[in-house]
Order: C-alpha cells, then sequence, then structure tokens
C-alpha cells in the first residue's frame, strides 16, 4: 500500500515549529523541483503511450494492451497520486491538511493504482513467458483471451485490496489532531494488502524470469547441437563445408526452411523479449521493494521508522511509474516510429 504516515511526537513538533514560518532551503526546493519533475514526466510519458496505441491500428492486439493497462495504472498514479503526495511533501512536518474524504480518496487511489500497476507488470512478464516457451500453443486467439483475463483479475483484486478499509476492514488512519493520514495500520490487512500488492506479484515475477533463463539456455544448448549436424548433400552434387548460412529447399508440397549458423530470428525475438523482461523486473524490485519490507515490517514490530526515509521509499516506489514506459518502449522500434508520427505531419 503505497501510502505512509507523518511523523509524530515531541521531535516532529519541534521540526514543525521551527520551519513552519521559514522558508524551504535551497537543497529541499530542488528535492521538491524533482519530484514535481517527475510527476510531470511520469503524466506526459505514460499518456504518450496511450495516445500511440489508440492512433495505431497494430497497437490493438495483445501484448500492447497489456502495456495499455500498464499505461492506464501508471497515468492515474502520476495525476491522481502524486500530487496530493507532493503536497503533502510540501507541508511542515510532512502533515496532512486537505481533511478526512481527501485523506481517505488519496489513500484508496493510491493503493488502486499502484497494485494494478504492480499487477499489470506482472502480466507483461507471464505473456512473455508465454509467448516464449509456449509459442506453438500461445496462439493470438489464445493470447488475447488470456490477456483480456490477466487484465480483468490485475484490477479486480486492485479493487478489492483497495475497497476493503472503505468496507470496514482496516480503516484508513486519519487524525486531525497529528494531520496524519495513512493506511490502515491493522496487522491482519497489512498482511494480506502487501501479499496481495507485491510480495505474490513479485515470487510470480521471479519465477517467470528463472523459466525464461532456463529456456534461453535449454534452446541455446539444442541449437549448438543442431549446428554440429551438417545436411546430407544431394545425388550429384558436392557441397564443401562452410560457416556461411545454408539453406535446404525442399520438393514441392513441402515447406521451405532455412537453417543457419546463427541465431534465427525468433531466437533474436526471444532474447530481446528476455532482456526486457529482466529489465523491467529487476527496476520492479529495485523500486518497490525497500517500500514494501518496511511496510510489512512496522505493523508487526510496532518499528518506528524516520519519515524522510519513509518518504524516500514512497517516492521510489512511486518511480516505478516512470520507468515503466521506458523500459517497454525502448526495446521496441515501432513504439519509436510512432511517437515520430504523432508529432510529425506525413507529408
Amino acid at each position: 500500500m503505497p501510502v505512509n504516515g507523518s511523523s509524530s511526537g515531541p521531535a516532529a513538533g519541534n521540526r514543525t515549529s521551527s520551519s513552519g514560518g521559514e522558508p524551504l532551503s535551497f537543497f529541499s526546493l530542488l528535492v521538491l523541483s524533482l519530484l514535481a519533475l517527475l510527476t510531470a514526466a511520469t503524466f506526459v510519458w505514460n499518456l504518450l503511450v496511450l495516445a500511440t496505441i489508440l492512433r495505431v491500428k497494430a497497437f490493438h492486439r495483445v501484448p500492447h494492451n497489456l502495456v495499455a493497462s500498464t499505461a492506464v495504472a501508471d497515468v492515474l498514479v502520476a495525476a491522481l497520486v502524486m500530487p496530493l503526495s507532493l503536497a503533502k511533501e510540501l507541508s511542515a512536518g510532512r502533515r496532512w491538511r486537505l481533511g478526512r474524504e481527501l485523506c481517505r480518496v488519496w489513500v484508496a487511489c493510491d493503493v488502486l493504482c499502484c497494485t494494478a500497476s504492480i499487477w499489470s507488470v506482472t502480466a507483461i512478464a507471464l505473456d512473455r513467458y508465454w509467448s516464449i516457451t509456449r509459442h506453438l500453443e500461445y496462439t493470438l486467439r489464445t493470447r488475447r483471451r488470456a490477456s483480456n483475463v490477466m487484465i480483468g483479475l490485475a484490477w479486480a483484486l486492485s479493487a478489492l485490496i483497495s475497497l476493503a478499509p472503505l468496507l470496514g476492514w482496516g480503516e484508513t488512519y486519519y487524525s486531525a489532531e497529528q494531520e496524519r493520514c495513512q493506511v490502515s495500520q491493522e496487522p491482519s490487512y497489512t498482511v494480506f494488502s502487501t501479499c496481495g500488492a507485491f510480495y505474490l506479484p513479485l515470487c510470480v515475477v521471479l519465477f517467470v524470469y528463472w523459466k525464461i533463463y532456463k529456456a534461453a539456455k535449454f534452446r541455446i544448448g539444442g541449437r549448438s547441437r543442431r549446428n554440429a549436424v551438417l545436411p546430407l548433400p544431394e545425388l550429384g552434387q558436392v557441397k564443401e563445408a562452410s560457416h556461411q548460412p545454408q539453406m535446404v529447399f525442399t520438393a514441392r508440397h513441402a515447406t521451405v526452411t532455412f537453417q543457419t549458423d546463427g541465431e534465427t530470428w525468433r531466437e533474436q525475438k526471444e532474447k530481446k523479449a528476455a532482456m526486457m523482461v529482466g529489465i523491467l523486473i529487476g527496476v520492479f524490485v529495485l523500486c518497490w521493494i525497500p517500500f514494501f519490507v518496511t511496510e510489512l515490517i512496522s505493523p508487526l514490530c510496532s518499528c518506528t521508522i524516520a519519515p524522510v526515509w519513509k518518504s524516500i521509499f514512497l517516492w521510489l516506489g512511486y518511480s516505478n511509474s516512470f520507468f515503466n514506459p521506458l523500459i517497454y518502449t525502448a526495446f521496441n522500434k515501432n513504439y519509436n516510429n510512432a511517437f515520430k508520427n504523432l508529432f510529425v505531419k506525413p507529408r
């Protein structure tokens, strides 16, 4: 649940009173400016991805619908969640001064959008895994059906986790006196929400990447063994051994096949997809694991974490919504061409 609480107690009160009437330092202004820039860049970049998918008809299919689902979640994070978090950072002592109702809306949107973003990344990893390891059975129709089911489950589970406090389980904590707003610290809800929002998808993506890595090693080994066997020459022909790619054409009514000493087109595509999944998962883990570790441990052990570290971990998690579109578009040249066409009029 990517919502953290503010500090309380004497130390927080001293910082509030001492900084309440003083101007922000240069370092604070720099940090806040970077956070505002991150918010704007996250919104614009994900909106650009959505506009590209809507405009280009070739993108109206899998896996681009999974990319669109992730971009929708990330653009909502930038539009509904990050600005209110930035307003909280601007207040002295990181206090919540926007009232109870807006607090509940902020927490619900935060949990919903960030959880949907995390599960959408997981769905992209699963789609790449099935397309690599089951490319014969994983047809376009099956892929479309599976992607639609994954998108529906991702948003349904996210809604369940975010709406539970509004239905009475793990009610959002708000204190007008202490000016605090944070997700429920009830242990049972904390375990349910953190496991559903992060630890379960974390296990899924790690398992997926391990299976993709094993499949890649198996394919490389199999290709090496295949390349060691040369085709038999036809009668009356003598073929010299060569390291150049060799093509074998069979008789009519048979399929024309190609044999090469190097990587095939499909192997190159699978290697690129595996690299994209690896980077996507790596960035996802690095961005979110500090926040969710502290979010799970704090209510269970009644530990107190410095507010500045809570803010750092929170915004590090938010930054994942900025990196997502950069990663899955960097590995697709069609997106780069489509982006150019959005701003350049065709002749």
